[in-house]
């Protein structure tokens, strides 16, 4: 049985530049996975995105972890290991976006291997009221594995109503999906 626990998530997406070398890839992603031995971290997992719809938008990697408070996270942010990836990672990567936010967790927060993370940025418009971000929310939360997401994906009649009843309240939409890899095949 799963309780609920506020925590902190991170999540940054990168592009690797064009003419990185595939070795210098697997070991930026190591150096990443390398930081989930450090004591604030409770899960921390990094790879290739699986797949990606963004108008403008071309990420290649996600980086997703979490931690028991803002204070892990802050001193986690400080950590000189985590500095010194983050210095390390700087040419091989181009644009970035990280992503911080507390959580209402209502399972474990280390995902295991195989596991299947949507990440869905919603840029809405100004003005909007509290109730149409509600709606706009139930929507895009809820998705709980890969065969879901196929099947979001190849309904038709879902996507429609999903562009009918949101498209007309978002600036920009970006929806990334990823696929937690065992230790050993993490790039």
């Amino acid at each position: 049985m799963s309780t609920q626990t506020q925590m902190m998530e991170h999540v940054v997406l990168f592009g690797v530049k064009n003419t990185i070398e595939p070795s210098k890839v697997r070991e930026m992603v190591d150096r990443i996975n390398s930081l989930s031995l450090l004591d604030e971290v409770l899960h921390l997992t990094a790879g290739p995105v699986l797949r990606i719809r963004s108008s403008s938008l071309n990420f290649t990697h996600i980086y997703h972890s979490r931690y028991s408070s803002k204070q892990h996270f802050d001193a986690y942010t400080a950590h000189p290991h985590h500095l010194a990836v983050v210095q390390a990672n700087a040419n091989i990567c181009g644009d970035a976006m990280a992503l911080d936010w507390l959580s209402d967790l209502q399972a474990d927060p280390v995902l295991p291997s195989g596991s299947v993370v949507r990440v869905t940025l919603l840029k809405l418009k100004d003005g909007l009221g509290d109730q149409v971000r509600k709606e706009i929310l139930e929507v895009v939360r809820g998705t709980r594995g890969m065969s879901e997401l196929e099947a979001v994906d190849s309904n038709d009649e879902f996507v429609k109503y999903q562009k009918d009843n949101i498209g007309e309240n978002l600036e920009s939409l970006m929806v990334v999906d990823y696929v937690v890899p065992s230790p050993l095949h993490s790039n």
